[in-house]
């Protein structure tokens, strides 16, 4: 049963947009060594009503007291007892200070799973400017055999929608409709019969790594990685799971050719059937072109729904624009990198991946956790979308199916990653404590065999110990 508390918390998480994210004005320090959550909920723990310019820890109380370690590490030790086996690496430290709250196995670097695309985001963050859009184009090639040749050009947009775009959308804002219509505009009705070419060059390298397990590429995890595709590559457009298209920059040309065939119906411009590839010629004129949801908005739904696609797409981008090829190499090695530039000590980490999928990524707790806490107390405003972009804990995203049960209390308040592969479950993000203490962590369960669910639930438990803590 819900508590009267988490009910006020699930109310008042409903009346502002799940996206919006900032701390409260400044509050004051409670006082008293009270253990239990207050009556009334502190402003700290409730839902934020709207964005602010300053970083989140700078909106809490510096004086509000710290959790005790002692009495914080029995209660999570109690939590954490893995039912079935396996090994925990866990950090809880203040975001503010620094200050290791609670650890174990710190420095063991092992399978991150999808709590990676933290680091991703914010090498991403670090490195394109937050209001940053990808272009789709359309340019003129040369007429051959009495057809214009159109080629259309993947900018890394891999968010396009068939249809219209949608200004108010991240997936879709750009759409292919949209942009067919504004090539016939430009085309005229002298066009005559035009013939679709992809330039899909951005990106270099293989499409499809060799680190990518078949069960997981089969099951719709991921799929070769291309500049342009509909909504991530998924085969059903509408929904954000399934199948994904083995070929998504095709599959979206392919979708502006038929787009592009209904806009010229009438106006004396027919569309060849066949789509091939080719490359926008030097010096050739632009005739239309879309753009996507800002970076920053996409770095946010890659990590709501912690879309595989998406990261590996965009990390691309960013290592375009680090001076790296746009390859698997060039974004592994744009992430770590960048992780390291941000202060954060990469020794013994490894990156197969940028999503998180490869069994060879080698990341700690504690690398995670200082990660967390450098979105938190960073005053990089790209940095800060980061932290805006985490689920919250029973209400969005990955974490909308959990803290529903026992745990319902911390709904609403627990922002964090989610990772879970076949031997891995892990959760890093923040909370804010019951006496107004921001605090990052990271617990991950590695070596499960059969007891994932189980690890989870004690995962999840500790982070909604982290939530309702005095702990004095």
């Amino acid at each position: 049963m819900f508590s009267g508390i988490a009910l006020a918390l699930v109310f008042a998480v409903l009346l502002v947009p799940l996206a919006v994210y900032a701390g409260p004005p400044v509050v004051r320090a409670l006082s008293g060594a009270g253990v239990e959550r207050q009556a009334a909920v502190p402003s700290y723990q409730r839902p934020p009503a709207e964005l602010t310019k300053t970083p989140v820890v700078d909106t809490l109380d510096p004086a509000a007291p710290m959790p005790d370690t002692a009495v914080l590490g029995a209660l999570l030790d109690a939590e954490l007892a893995l039912p079935g086996g396996g090994t925990l690496s866990a950090v809880v430290s203040d975001a503010r200070t620094g200050a290791v709250l609670y650890e174990r196995n710190p420095a063991t670097a092992g399978m991150p799973a999808s709590t990676l695309k933290i680091l991703t985001a914010a090498a991403i963050a670090s490195t394109l400017e937050p209001d940053s859009r990808f272009e789709t184009t359309v340019h003129a090639g040369p007429a051959t055999g009495g057809e214009t040749v159109l080629v259309l050009r993947g900018g890394g947009d891999v968010l396009l929608a068939s249809g219209a775009s949608d200004d108010d959308a991240v997936v879709g804002r750009a759409g292919l409709a949209t942009l067919a219509q504004e090539t016939v505009k430009a085309l005229g009705s002298s066009a005559g019969t035009v013939r679709v070419q992809l330039d899909d060059t951005l990106f270099t390298g293989p499409s499809l790594s060799d680190a990518w397990n078949v069960a997981d590429v089969e099951a719709g995890e991921i799929a070769p990685v291309y500049p342009l595709a509909i909504n991530s590559a998924w085969s059903d457009e509408s929904r954000q799971s399934g199948g994904r298209e083995d070929d998504a920059a095709l599959t979206a040309a392919e979708a502006f050719r038929s787009a592009l065939a209904e806009a010229g119906a009438g106006t004396g411009i027919s569309v060849a059937d066949e789509v091939e590839r080719g490359t926008v010629p030097a010096g050739s004129r632009q005739l239309a072109a879309v753009q996507s949801a800002t970076a920053a908005e996409q770095v946010e739904q890659m990590l709501l729904i912690s879309d595989n696609y998406l990261a590996e797409a965009m990390a691309r981008s960013a290592a375009l624009a680090s001076g790296r090829d746009a390859s698997f190499a060039g974004a592994v090695d744009t992430v770590q990198a960048q992780a390291a530039l941000l202060g954060i000590d990469t020794t013994g980490m490894a990156l197969a991946d940028v999503c998180g999928l490869a069994a060879e990524n080698e990341v700690t707790a504690k690398q995670l956790t200082d990660a967390v806490r450098l979105v938190l107390t960073s005053g990089d405003e790209g940095l800060r979308t980061v932290a805006r972009g985490l689920p919250v804990a029973g209400l969005s995203g990955t974490l909308q199916g959990r803290y529903d049960d026992e745990e319902a209390a911390a709904a609403g308040l627990v922002r964090a990653k989610t990772g879970t592969l076949f031997a891995v479950t892990a959760l890093s993000g923040y909370v804010t404590d019951a006496d107004g203490r921001l605090l990052a962590f990271t617990l991950v369960a590695r070596g499960l065999d059969g007891n994932t669910a189980q690890a989870r639930n004690a995962v999840d438990s500790a982070a909604a110990v982290l939530a309702g803590c005095g702990c004095r």
